[in-house]
């Protein structure tokens, strides 16, 4: 242990040495002479977006939304309109101006859900508490096909036409057509739950 010391003197006196790199550094290359023209707004941040300035929107290309086999147009129309009304988006007046453009995308999906149970055929107990079967245990796997409905709406700035937000949201259905209307409601609620963003 008395040699340790030792040891370590030879890799402190290496430590001490001069160090061979010297500082060297060159001047920045005078800017492009086209650079004093243009301006490269790629080159900054974007400015954070004002939302309260959003109060009316429109269809985006004025199309209104199509309807599909299990949900009316009017329906579609009738819903959207009542979640952006709860967040302050008045439907633009005809002939009047829109801030917002407003696109939909609306589908039904059928999943399929599997849930996995494990029951012990006999029991007994480990010194940790855990239940170990005697025989093992059986797997019981239940599969459930699921009706989804899946929302997605997009705001697009009326003025520069550049995306501004993006939402999207699922809801169960149990395949009604009054069931499927409540989901579509739901969906569209929850999709719009982030909007506008802090």
């Amino acid at each position: 242990m008395k040699s340790l010391p030792l040891l370590l003197l030879p890799l402190l006196v290496a430590c001490q040495s001069s160090n061979p790199y010297t500082a060297d550094s060159r001047p920045i290359p005078p800017a492009p002479p086209q650079a004093a023209n243009q301006l490269d707004l790629s080159a900054y941040p974007a400015a954070p977006r004002d939302y309260s300035r959003y109060q009316r929107w429109a269809w985006l290309n004025d199309r209104l939304p199509t309807g599909s086999a299990w949900a009316s147009s009017a329906l579609v129309q009738e819903a959207l309109s009542n979640a952006l009304d709860q967040r302050g988006l008045r439907p633009a007046q005809a002939g009047g101006t829109a801030d917002l453009r407003v696109s939909t995308d609306l589908r039904l999906e059928r999943r399929i859900r599997q849930v996995a149970d494990r029951y012990a055929s006999g029991y007994r107990h480990d010194p940790y508490g855990d239940n170990l079967g005697m025989w093992g245990s059986t797997p019981l796997v239940r599969t459930y096909e699921e009706e989804v409905v899946v929302v997605g709406i997009e705001l697009f700035d009326a003025h520069d036409g550049q995306a501004v937000w993006r939402g999207s949201a699922q809801m169960l259905s149990d395949g009604s057509q009054a069931e499927r209307a409540d989901a579509l409601r739901a969906a569209l609620k929850r999709a719009l739950e982030n909007y506008p963003p802090n």
